[in-house]
């Protein structure tokens, strides 16, 4: 399970055509590693949308089977659709230059975060929906039938919404927004926006957003924590509303205070970010390292320059091998988070840093076109999946991963999904 987690007419169809071309050229004199893993990955995403019956919007399956194609065996997993890998392969397909394929995903997005199930407030985004073509309104929530319960079920982290998932499906409208000039992405990333600054803004402590929302309906209950990653999406979202002219909020004063948690947060005499804090929203977790938040905020537009040394930290605390470990337990390798390394490397002009990462990527490539999730067969993370979950309980497994893949690509490409552009040479 994958814990986390927007201008008309002719004018608008040739710029969104410009746009895309732009985005399919190479960004950078490509590696040999590097032009393999944005052609292979490219072709595995757009053929898993154009696999999806009809055109309308569609939702891709997050992980296939450990055989390395065709659907997992079990039943939570076998048609779930996780929201933030599918906010990623939107960007990723915009990157590739394949604007009609991201469409469809991102339509499915935009469907999901204008109604719920729940009532008619906009901006309530699921953690994961049901895998193919969505004909339903609204979209319902992944779930799927028990034929010895004889009933039908879903699990509380997929219905849930977590705080980082709903920015990331932002980011990814108001990129296809940018890539179609089509305002109803940027309009609708406003109201995800919306939607967080009013259900989990915080004051406790450093401020800034707590984690969400879990559980079923009638007994979900707000995730009181605060996450690192989470504040670093939040930032480049808010950050984006703001200078495309979104309506709907005061999106400078949002990444004022999601700016204002990783400050905070930050540890300048170790050079590192804690994964965030405990339930309380003042305690900073110190209790386990996460890759994700040491590698996000390099890639906000005016990060300091001294959180560079996060990419010290995540050498020393998760390097393993030719690649990264989620945790700092360093028990494998984490494919996704070995993408996000080697695009955060190239940001900060380490380019060399980032070709050996991908040489090492170029040899995760699934038979059927997905990077695998790990390198090994299992990957400990150190977290657990719910509010009331005493021990560790989520692990990666060697599956061929949706989320993988769009990182890679985006990796591979030099694109920043936080600020809709190409790395500069």
């Amino acid at each position: 399970m994958s814990v986390r987690r927007f201008r008309r007419g002719m004018l608008a169809a040739c710029a969104g055509l410009m746009i895309a071309g732009m985005m399919a050229a190479p960004s950078l004199a490509q590696s040999r590693p590097a032009a393999l893993l944005a052609n292979r990955g490219c072709a595995a995403l757009t053929v898993a949308v154009d696999s999806v019956p009809g055109r309308g919007p569609a939702f891709l399956r997050s992980y296939d089977a450990p055989a390395g194609h065709g659907a997992p065996p079990e039943p939570a997993m076998a048609t779930a659709a996780f929201t933030y890998d599918n906010a990623l392969a939107t960007i990723a397909l915009l990157s590739c230059g394949k604007p009609a394929q991201a469409k469809r995903l991102g339509d499915a997005l935009l469907l999901a975060a204008t109604a719920d199930r729940a009532g008619p407030e906009q901006g309530r985004l699921r953690n994961t929906y049901r895998a193919g073509p969505q004909q339903e309104r609204p979209i319902p929530p992944n779930g799927w039938w028990d034929s010895r319960q004889n009933r039908w079920l879903e699990d509380a982290y997929q219905v849930g919404t977590a705080t980082g998932n709903v920015a990331w499906a932002g980011l990814a409208l108001l990129t296809l927004a940018e890539a179609t000039g089509e305002a109803r992405y940027r309009d609708a990333a406003a109201g995800l926006g919306a939607w967080i600054v009013t259900h989990v803004s915080d004051t406790r402590g450093a401020g800034g957003f707590t984690g969400g929302i879990h559980g079923f309906d009638a007994d979900s209950v707000p995730m009181l924590w605060k996450a690192t990653e989470h504040h670093a999406d939040l930032l480049a979202l808010f950050g984006w509303l703001d200078r495309s002219g979104a309506p709907g909020g005061d999106w400078a004063a949002a990444a004022k205070q999601a700016r204002g948690f990783l400050d905070a947060i930050w540890r300048d005499d170790k050079g590192y970010f804690p994964t965030g804090t405990l339930p309380d929203g003042v305690t900073v977790n110190e209790g386990n390292s996460g890759l994700d938040a040491q590698l996000w905020p390099l890639m906000l537009e005016g990060a300091p320059d001294a959180w560079r040394r996060a990419l010290d930290h995540a050498d020393s605390a998760h390097g393993v091998n030719d690649g990264y470990d989620f945790n700092a337990d360093r028990d494998g390798v984490w494919v996704e988070g070995t993408a996000q390394a080697a695009l955060a490397w190239r940001i900060v002009g380490k380019d060399d840093k980032a070709d050996a990462l991908l040489t090492g990527l170029s040899g995760d490539i699934s038979g059927g076109g997905y990077l695998w999730a790990v390198r090994g067969e299992k990957l400990s993370t150190g977290f657990a999946i719910g509010p009331d979950s005493t021990e560790a309980d989520f692990f990666y497994h060697r599956q061929p991963h949706l989320g993988a893949t769009a990182w890679a690509v985006l990796a591979a490409k030099g694109w920043n999904p936080f600020t809709g552009r190409l790395v500069a040479p």
